[in-house]
C-alpha cells in the first residue's frame, strides 16, 4: 500500500449515482471507527448473553453456536456489544492468523475482555466495514502490520492500535449503497443454502423410511408396486461381497515414489466426497514402481472410507490405485444394483458408534465390517430405490452448484466494488 497520505484509488465498478464522484481517499480506520468502552458493570447481561465471533457466522450467541456458555465466574467486566458494533477477536484462525473483525447483526450482548468492540463514526458504515473485512486479503493485509504475536501465538496489540492502519473508503452514502447490495446478495445466498440443507434433510428422512430400521426387515415406506413383496433378506456383508483394503506402497512417502507428470492416480480418503463420487481427478500420483506394490481399482469400483470421515462411499469414475484408508469391493456374490448397494453401505455406518475414545482419527477395521448385517430387497426394488435417491442427489448437486455460483459471484463482485491497494493513483 502506498505511503503517500494523498494517494487515492477508484473501484472498477461503481453504482451510477457515484460514477462522477472522485476517487476514494486513504483514511485511518480511526476515522471510521472508535473504541466502545462500555462495560457490563450493571450486570444487565448475564452468562446466557455472551457472544462468540465466528468466521462463518459472525457475532452469535455463544450457547447457540457452541451449545453452552463459556463465561467466567463474573461477567461484570465484559464488554457490551450493541447492534451494529464491530468486534475484533484476538484469536488466530487458519485463514486469518491475526484474528477477525465482524459486525454484530444478531442481538445485543457481551464479549470477554479478550475482544475489542468498536462503533462507527458519522463517516463509517458498519455493514460496509463488515463486508470489507470479510475478504481474507483485505483483513489479513490490514492487520498484519499492526498485530504482533506472542510465544503462545496470542495477539500482542491493544484495542486502540487496531484502528491505526489505513483503509480506502468511499463516502458514507456510497458505503451504505455497497453494503445494501452485498447484504441483499448475502440474503439470496443464505436462502439458497437453506434450500440445499432442506433437501439434504429430506433425503436423510426419506432414507430412514425407505430402509428397514434396526430389528426390522420391512421398510416403513415402499413404492406401490412393491408393497406386497416379501420382507427384505438379512445377511452379513461377507455373505454378499468380496472386499479388501488398499495398500500403502513401501517405502511410502519418499519423493522418488511420486511423479506428478506421468505417475498413476493414487486415491486417498480425502478424495471421496459426500456425493457418492471421487473428486473429478485426484492430484496424487505415484510412480510406476510404487504402483506395483499398490492395489489397483478399475472404473466403476465401489469404495468406502475406513478412516477419518468413515462411511463415505464412491463409485469410481476412473482407474486408479488406492491406499489402506479405503475399502474396495472386488465382486458381489448375489445380484445387486451397485448404486443401491452404495446407499446401503453408507447407511450402515454410525460414525459415533465406531469412534474410539480419545482418538483424533476415527477408524474401522475390515474384520468389524465383515460382520455388518445388510438387508436387501429384490433387484427391481433395489433399482427403484436407487433411481429415487439418485434423482434426489442430482437435485442436491444442482442446487449446491447454484450456491457455489452465487458465492463465486459475490467474491467477484467484491473485487470490483472494493478497489485493490495495487491500483493507487498518486
Amino acid at each position: 500500500m502506498a505511503k503517500d497520505a494523498k494517494s487515492t484509488v477508484t473501484p472498477k465498478l461503481r453504482f451510477p449515482e457515484f460514477r462522477k464522484e472522485g476517487a476514494w481517499d486513504r483514511k485511518k480506520l480511526s476515522d471510521l471507527l472508535v473504541e466502545r468502552k462500555q462495560r457490563n458493570r450493571d450486570l444487565k447481561f448475564g452468562p446466557n448473553e455472551v457472544l462468540s465471533v465466528s468466521g462463518e457466522y459472525g457475532c452469535v450467541n455463544q450457547i447457540e453456536l457452541l451449545g453452552r456458555s463459556y463465561a467466567g465466574v463474573s461477567v461484570k467486566d465484559y464488554h457490551v456489544v450493541a447492534l451494529g458494533d464491530l468486534v475484533y477477536t484476538k484469536s488466530p484462525l487458519k485463514k486469518n492468523p491475526f484474528g477477525i473483525i465482524k459486525e454484530n447483526k444478531s442481538k445485543p450482548g457481551i464479549v470477554s475482555t479478550l475482544y475489542a468492540v468498536y462503533r462507527t463514526t458519522d463517516v463509517g458504515h458498519p455493514a460496509y466495514l463488515d463486508h470489507y473485512f470479510s475478504g481474507d486479503y483485505n483483513l489479513n493485509s490490514y492487520l498484519q502490520p499492526i498485530v504482533r504475536k506472542g510465544a503462545k501465538n496470542d495477539m500482542k496489540v491493544n484495542n486502540l492500535a487496531v484502528l491505526g492502519g489505513d483503509i480506502y473508503a468511499a463516502t458514507a452514502n456510497e458505503q451504505r449503497k455497497i453494503a445494501d447490495c452485498l447484504t441483499s446478495l448475502d440474503e439470496v445466498i443464505a436462502a439458497q443454502g437453506r434450500k440445499v440443507e432442506a433437501l439434504k434433510t429430506h433425503k436423510r428422512g426419506l432414507m430412514q423410511q425407505l430402509f428397514p430400521r434396526e430389528g426390522e426387515t420391512r421398510p416403513h415406506l415402499r413404492f406401490p408396486e412393491f408393497r406386497d413383496e416379501p420382507e427384505w433378506d438379512e445377511l452379513s456383508l461377507i455373505e454378499i461381497a468380496k472386499f479388501r483394503r488398499g495398500s500403502f506402497p513401501q517405502p511410502y512417502g519418499l519423493p522418488e515414489w511420486y511423479d506428478d507428470e506421468n505417475g498413476e492416480p493414487f486415491v486417498q480418503v480425502f478424495d471421496v466426497d459426500e456425493n457418492f463420487r471421487l473428486k473429478p481427478r485426484t492430484k496424487n500420483r505415484i510412480s510406476n514402481r510404487a504402483a506395483e506394490q499398490s492395489v489397483f481399482i478399475a472404473k466403476d469400483t465401489l469404495l468406502v472410507t475406513l478412516q477419518g470421515s468413515i462411511g463415505r462411499v464412491a463409485i469410481t469414475q476412473y482407474d486408479a490405485y488406492v491406499d489402506r484408508t479405503l475399502l474396495l469391493f472386488e465382486s458381489f456374490l448375489r445380484p445387486l444394483e451397485k448404486v443401491f448397494f452404495a446407499y446401503v453401505i453408507h447407511n450402515l455406518f454410525d460414525i459415533e458408534k465406531h469412534k474410539a475414545p480419545g482418538e483424533i482419527i476415527k477408524t474401522i477395521t475390515k474384520e468389524v465390517l465383515s460382520d455388518f448385517e445388510v438387508k436387501l430387497p429384490s433387484l427391481p426394488e433395489q433399482k427403484r430405490i436407487a433411481d429415487c435417491l439418485s434423482s434426489l442427489d442430482a437435485q442436491i448437486t444442482a442446487e449446491s452448484a447454484k450456491l457455489d455460483a452465487l458465492q463465486t459471484h459475490k467474491k467477484g463482485l467484491m473485487q470490483q466494488l472494493f478497489p485493490s491497494p495495487d491500483e493507487v493513483a498518486e
